[in-house]
């Protein structure tokens, strides 16, 4: 049975009421399942954008002689975390260097580590709320399995990083715990 037909055949033709009633039923169909491709398709940049803000973090990390991503400035504490734990990390540096002592966060927090040996890693997202995502990175640190969770968030469109979650002697330490001591 055809559904479109040009007006002069529609007119030599019978109408029964099951063909209105399928061609309705198939007109809505199709313009839900575009409504709802519609609203996907944000779901789906978002979750692509997520995973390539985390791999362009761990990309830093992979292979020998990797460099890592310090957090040495402002400017890269800014590029990476949100606003409230960048002003976080950043007080905390400040006051150590007045301290001479070392920061709270004395490691990578990326890789839970001083020292990194990564050939690869995988992410997995877990979206948590709109414009909030979990993302774990799992790979290998010098033979070893690690875990890194990261919650993100969108600020101004971008994805940033508003906490790290860390396995410590089968505990949950998180990077805003660090600084609440």
């Amino acid at each position: 049975m055809a559904f479109w037909r040009p007006a002069k055949q529609a007119l030599n033709r019978e109408c029964r009421p099951a063909d209105i009633r399928i061609a309705m039923l198939t007109r809505r169909t199709i313009i839900l399942g575009a409504t709802g491709t519609l609203v996907a398709v944000p779901a789906v940049a978002d979750d692509v954008a997520a995973t390539a803000f985390v791999a362009s973090i761990y990309n830093a990390y992979k292979g020998k002689n990797a460099k890592g991503l310090p957090l040495d400035n402002a400017r890269t504490i800014q590029r990476y975390f949100e606003p409230s734990l960048a002003a976080l990390i950043s007080k905390d540096q400040k006051d150590a260097a007045r301290r001479h002592d070392v920061p709270a966060l004395d490691g990578d927090p990326f890789v839970d580590a001083q020292d990194w040996d990564i050939a690869a890693f995988e992410i997995a997202l877990a979206d948590s709320a709109p414009n909030k995502t979990r993302a774990t990175v799992s790979f290998r640190n010098a033979g070893q399995p690690v875990s890194v969770a990261l919650d993100l968030v969108m600020v101004n469109n971008d994805w940033r990083i508003s906490d790290i979650t860390w396995q410590h002697d089968g505990k949950a330490e998180t990077l805003r715990g660090i600084y609440k001591h």
